[in-house]
């Protein structure tokens, strides 16, 4: 059973020769943390799935399973990958560290181990843990209350996830970096996390908005921008979630930008969640065919409303996906 976030730090020992695990231990029983030990690679390998392991030491020279195969496995996992590992060897040779920065290893330790050098290692990397957390944290609640605000409508289930996965492939598709693929799957999930403060008689009435209505439910897009402003890791998302009822001739909000002044990614984004619109039901239509969605977008691109090449290239992808279906 995983240990909760109130317990100690919990640091994984891992050696095949039960001595060294001892002289570890007994070095880090000066500070208040909770060790687990392993003596090969898979007894490792099956702890971290077991437990909530906060930083891993792990032996190079393992029978079976080596640290280096441990880290990169522990390194590939979503689940595990932000743990710090530490490999401890008496390897020297550039080689062989060079592969344990491939493998993924946060940090190395030389044997024989020199006690301050240890702990002063393990608190640094505990506290860069504990950031991570939060950060984890963090996200994991601006992600539930977006998908609370989604699950208010019927006709929006899914909305978000399906959001998500076409605007990270569209970004693909037009070979946009990391930075911008990861801030547009996350944004498909929080770009409507503004909402959290339209009454729900607005943010689910079937017919027209009054203009009055109309003023509530644009204020969205920068409440949205200021609930996720303060997380330094979200920044590259805030384009998106301010930006994405932007239009190219500069009528849409909440700042009336033109043409390329509009982020690229809230372009990327808006092009999908209208497609997305369009091509599911609604309280006051049945879902089109994308055929006729996509008619209906190019309409609205000639009124000077969205990115004619990002149309052009969204289309090409659904159609290129139906085909392989």
């Amino acid at each position: 059973m995983a240990n909760t976030k109130d317990q100690l730090p919990t640091i994984l020992i891992a050696d095949d020769i039960e001595a060294n695990r001892d002289l570890l231990k007994e070095i880090l029983s000066a500070e208040p943390y909770r060790i687990l030990q392993a003596q090969d690679g898979e007894e490792a390998l099956q702890l971290l799935e077991e437990e909530e392991v906060d930083l891993a030491l792990l032996d190079v020279m393992m029978p079976g399973r080596t640290g280096f195969a441990v880290c990169r496995a522990l390194k590939s996992n979503p689940d595990t990958r932000l743990i710090p590992v530490v490999l401890v060897t008496s390897l020297t040779a550039s080689e062989d560290r060079v592969q344990g920065i491939e493998s993924g290893a946060d940090d190395f330790l030389n044997k024989p181990v020199n006690k301050e050098e240890l702990l002063a290692r393990v608190r640094s990397l505990l506290k860069i843990k504990q950031f991570t957390d939060e950060l984890e944290h963090a996200e994991t609640v601006l992600f539930a209350l977006a998908l609370s605000i989604e699950a208010k409508d019927p006709y929006t289930e899914g909305h978000c996830d399906r959001l998500s996965e076409s605007s990270e492939a569209l970004a693909k598709r037009l070979s946009l970096g990391e930075e911008e693929s990861i801030a547009l799957r996350r944004g498909g999930v929080i770009h409507d996390i503004g909402k959290v403060v339209v009454p729900d008689q607005i943010l689910l009435k079937p017919g027209p908005l009054t203009p009055e209505e109309r003023k509530i439910m644009e204020r969205h897009t920068v409440v949205g921008a200021g609930i996720v402003s303060p997380l330094k890791s979200f920044r590259s998302v805030l384009p998106i979630i301010r930006h994405h009822h932007e239009k190219m001739d500069g009528s849409g909000y909440p700042d009336g930008l033109k043409g390329d002044a509009i982020p690229l990614t809230a372009r990327v984004l808006q092009i999908v969640d209208i497609y997305d619109a369009l091509t599911t039901d609604r309280p006051y239509r049945n879902a089109l065919p994308a055929e006729k969605a996509f008619a209906v977008i190019w309409e609205e691109v000639k009124r000077g409303w969205w990115d004619g090449t990002l149309v052009n290239e969204l289309e090409a992808m659904v159609h290129g996906s139906a085909l392989s279906n």
